[in-house]
C-alpha cells in the first residue's frame, strides 16, 4: 500500500500512536533500560531500584517488551540490543535526552486543537524553563546532531575559510565537527547564556577548547559578532515568523565577511507546502509553542537569502537528510 493511502487499520494505529510515544517516554523517564543493560532483573528488583509501583512498572515493562526494546524470561527482564546501544545512560549513542525533550512537548501538543483555532501557542517555547527541560532540550539536540553533523562536515570544503560563527549553536555539535574536518578553522558558538555550561562541556569533551569559544547573546536582539567568513544557522529560523527571519538573515549577511558563506539548515518544505510529511508536522510543533514560528519552503529560504544580497544561492542536494532536512547555501560577494 502506498504510504499516502489509508486503511481503517492504519487510521486507528495513527490515532492511538501517542500510546507508543508515551510508553517510550515513561521508560526513559524512569530509566528502566540502564540497570537492565547490566543484568537481568525481576519486576520486584527493578521496582525497588526505580521506586515505581510493581503494578504500573510491570505493565510498562511488558509493553516495552512487546515493542522489542526489552527481553522477558522467567528470570526477569533484560534490555534488548537497540536499548543497550541507544537508551542506556552514558553510552556514546544515547538518545534518551531527545526522548525526554519529546516528552516535554506532549503537554503543548495535547492542545493543538486550541492552537489551530486561535493561531497562537498554548505554551510558548522558551529556554528559560526549569533545568530538566533545558538539559533535555540541549542534550537532545546534541543526540540528533551527532548523527548528522559528521556527515555534513565531510560534504563541505572549508579550507579557504578561517572563522565560523555557529549562530544559535546550543551545544556546538556542528562547530565541533566542522573544526575536526578543517584543522585550520576556528569557531564561536553564539547563543543565550543558559546554553553556555552544556556547550562548554561538549567542546571540552572533544578537546576543542583552543579552537572553539562561546559568545553569549540573543541572535534576535543582540548585535551579531563580526569578523567571520562562515555563518552556520541550523534550525533557528523556524522559531520565528517570516519578517523576523528576513531581518535575521539580513543581519547575518551584513556581519559576514566579503567572500564568506552563509549556510542555513532546516526541515524544508517542498514548494507545494504539503510535503514532505515531517516538515508539515514540525510546522504544527511550532504552532503549539510559538506565536509566529513555522516550517519554511525551499523557495522562501532562497528568496530571503537572495534579498539579503547573497549570490549563487542554492540547496545543497547531497547534504539532504531524513525528515525533509536540507541545507541552503549562499555566497557574499567579495
Amino acid at each position: 500500500m502506498p504510504k499516502n493511502e489509508w486503511s481503517i487499520e492504519r487510521f486507528i494505529q495513527q490515532s492511538s500512536g501517542f500510546w507508543v510515544s508515551a510508553t517510550l517516554h515513561a521508560g526513559v523517564k524512569h530509566d528502566v533500560f540502564t540497570p537492565l543493560a547490566e543484568e537481568r532483573l525481576t519486576l520486584t528488583q527493578l521496582a525497588e531500584r526505580t521506586g515505581c509501583s510493581a503494578r504500573g512498572l510491570g505493565m510498562l515493562l511488558d509493553a516495552l517488551t512487546a515493542l522489542g526494546l526489552l527481553d522477558k524470561e522467567e528470570a526477569g527482564y533484560r534490555a534488548g540490543s537497540f536499548a543497550r546501544t541507544h537508551l542506556v545512560q552514558g553510552q556514546p549513542e544515547y538518545l534518551g535526552d531527545i526522548v525526554l525533550h519529546h516528552h516535554h512537548l506532549m503537554e503543548s501538543w495535547s492542545h493543538l486543537d486550541r492552537s489551530v483555532a486561535s493561531g497562537a501557542a498554548h505554551q510558548q517555547l522558551s529556554l528559560h524553563k526549569d533545568e530538566e527541560w533545558l538539559t533535555a532540550f540541549l542534550n537532545g539536540m546534541f543526540n540528533l546532531a551527532s548523527m548528522r553533523a559528521p556527515q555534513v562536515a565531510q560534504q563541505f570544503d572549508f579550507s579557504a575559510h578561517q572563522r565560523l560563527l555557529d549562530l544559535g549553536g546550543g551545544p556546538g555539535t556542528y562547530a565541533i565537527q566542522f573544526c575536526r574536518v578543517n584543522p585550520d578553522l576556528t569557531a564561536t558558538i553564539f547563543d543565550r547564556p543558559v546554553s553556555r555550561p552544556i556547550a562548554t562541556a561538549t567542546v571540552a569533551r572533544f578537546d576543542m577548547q583552543q579552537r572553539i569559544d562561546f559568545h553569549p547573546g540573543d541572535f534576535n536582539s543582540d548585535p551579531l559578532p563580526t569578523g567571520y567568513d562562515l555563518f552556520w544557522m541550523s534550525h533557528i529560523l523556524h522559531s520565528n515568523g517570516p519578517e523576523a527571519c528576513r531581518a535575521l538573515v539580513q543581519r547575518a549577511v551584513d556581519a559576514l565577511e566579503p567572500g564568506g558563506l552563509l549556510l542555513i539548515q532546516e526541515f524544508i518544505l517542498h514548494d507545494d507546502g504539503c510535503s514532505p510529511v515531517f516538515p508539515t508536522l514540525f510546522a504544527l510543533n511550532m504552532l503549539v509553542q510559538t506565536d509566529a514560528g513555522q516550517a519554511y519552503r525551499e523557495n522562501e529560504l532562497i528568496e530571503m537569502m537572495t534579498a539579503a544580497g547573497l549570490v549563487n544561492v542554492r540547496r545543497v542536494e547531497e547534504a539532504q537528510g531524513g525528515n525533509g532536512m536540507g541545507i541552503v547555501v549562499g555566497e557574499k560577494l567579495g
